[in-house]
């Protein structure tokens, strides 16, 4: 049975001894940060969920770093690991070898056709409990525990929220988890990058002169959905259809009240109203996932026109910042499920790695069967030309024995197994609008790193060395010996 919202994501938190509760009376100006932030860059054993029962200025509890490990990444997507979203999406969709283009194309359009054929198209309800309050008349978030979260931020920030809005040519919905800096309790500012979905319809609004996007900023609702709104998904590809197939079950939407559009009808929250074309403002600065905080930058106002909420609504957050932090898991979770995605078009690729430490976009780690000379550059090029992943950085490629999760091992090849005259790429392309170190906002240089074992046809003339490994039988040996000991095998 799938969770079903985010009371059932709280109760399944707490009885699996993954959640705090903190009665203490705290400020969401700064304070939820500093601890949040502690219990993120914790030991293991004591980074827990954390519910906020008693919050200044407000009556709605905070729910925050509720996806901030592994195991709890993994109990909100219904997997028992991480590991297992590859796993299921490699069996949806069938990885044999395709021949030729025709066949990798069609292969990528499988995922569509397998979401829908399952019945796991979002089906709407009459009503939900998301609408228990109305507020239509003078709507306003402002009994809302908004976070500010570090000392020079430009104000509060809805930090988790699933901002949902149709193409106004196709009538594609997307959903994607941009924050909102807060004027007052109706005036939010939509920090949708360049390169994301909602950018594309504000795109496509001005090709048919429209000036407002009908939007829904819905929070809370079931884990999948909430965190399905930060999946860097194909174009077109409706985001609540992959939080149904990871909840087993479609996700019912209610038709919100003043605008022409749906909402999830299990969130805790919708924000209704649209988002204004004609009016521009300041946003930020703002504390960002890349450790330093995003510069003033223009982005359009949403203006409210009705809330809606359930009766006792929890209000959920993110707090991002130096890594690690909650939004790592969340990479992770994507990095795992969208494996398979590369490997329809790159089938040579074994396995990936984003760590933290590269804030998603500024390094990729991956494995691959090599074949032929150059093999190593074509899958440089190949994942630059992915979706999302055209803002990497920086991608090292390592021979298949090398785990792309050990990071001592990909140091190891990636500084001692490459000439640095012969074994690197850089390239200009498009980066992340966040990366600060750019010469040109979201344009800048990129660079790959070849650091498989080189073969004479990539210039390497002289033998390449074996590396040092021990004999299968004695290793057995030394494991048996350890054993005896108490001591671990390996």
């Amino acid at each position: 049975m799938p969770i079903q919202d985010l009371r059932g994501w709280v109760t399944a938190l707490e009885s699996r001894g993954q959640l705090m509760r903190i009665a203490e009376r705290v400020s969401p100006e700064l304070e939820i940060t500093a601890i949040t932030d502690r219990v993120c860059k914790g030991p293991r054993e004591t980074n827990r969920a954390l519910l906020f029962e008693s919050v200044s200025g407000s009556n709605v509890p905070v729910l925050i770093n509720a996806f901030g490990s592994a195991d709890r990444m993994a109990l909100a997507l219904g997997v028992d690991s991480l590991e297992e979203l590859n796993q299921r999406l490699a069996r949806l969709i069938d990885l044999r070898h395709p021949k030729g283009f025709a066949q990798t194309f069609a292969r990528g359009s499988d995922l569509m056709g397998a979401l829908l054929s399952a019945g796991l198209r979002p089906k709407r309800v009459r009503q939900g409990p998301v609408q228990e309050v109305v507020k239509r008349e003078n709507a306003s978030i402002d009994f809302l525990p908004v976070l500010k979260c570090w000392p020079e931020d430009g104000g509060r920030f809805i930090t988790l929220p699933q901002v949902i809005t149709r193409d106004p040519l196709s009538g594609v919905r997307n959903v994607g988890m941009y924050r909102l800096q807060v004027l007052d309790g109706r005036t939010l500012l939509v920090h949708w990058q360049r390169h994301k979905g909602g950018a594309e319809h504000e795109r496509a609004a001005r090709l048919v002169a429209q000036t407002r996007i009908p939007a829904a900023i819905a929070l809370g609702g079931d884990p999948a959905s909430m965190w399905c709104a930060s999946a860097p998904l194909p174009p077109n590809l409706d985001e609540y259809m992959l939080a149904g197939y990871l909840r087993g079950a479609p996700v019912p939407f209610v038709s919100c009240i003043t605008q022409p559009i749906e909402a999830p009808a299990n969130a805790d929250i919708v924000i209704e109203g649209y988002v204004d074309l004609t009016d521009y403002r300041d946003e930020g600065p703002f504390g960002d996932h890349t450790g330093y905080y995003t510069p003033v930058e223009r982005f359009p106002a949403f203006h409210v026109t009705a809330v809606t909420h359930r009766r006792d609504p929890i209000y959920p957050a993110t707090v991002v910042g130096i890594p690690p932090m909650e939004d790592a898991w969340m990479g992770k979770a994507t990095e795992r499920l969208f494996l398979p995605l590369m490997r329809l078009f790159l089938p040579e690729i074994l396995d990936v790695s984003m760590p933290a430490e590269g804030v998603f976009h500024n390094l990729v780690i991956v494995s691959i069967r090599k074949r032929y000379p150059g093999h190593a550059a074509k899958v440089m090029h190949g994942l630059w030309g992915l979706g999302l992943l055209m803002l990497a950085k920086a991608i090292v490629v390592v021979d298949e024995w090398v785990d792309v999760q050990n990071f001592s091992t990909v140091a190891w090849q990636a500084l001692g197994n490459v000439d640095w005259q012969r074994d690197i790429i850089i390239t200009p392309g498009p980066v992340d609008q966040l990366d600060h170190a750019s010469v040109r906002s979201s344009y800048g240089g990129k660079i790959g790193v070849d650091a498989t074992a080189k073969w004479p046809e990539e210039g390497h003339s002289r033998a390449w060395p074996d590396r040092v490994t021990m004999a299968p039988d004695v290793i057995q040996r030394a494991a048996d010996i350890l054993k005896k000991y108490g001591l671990p095998p390996g």
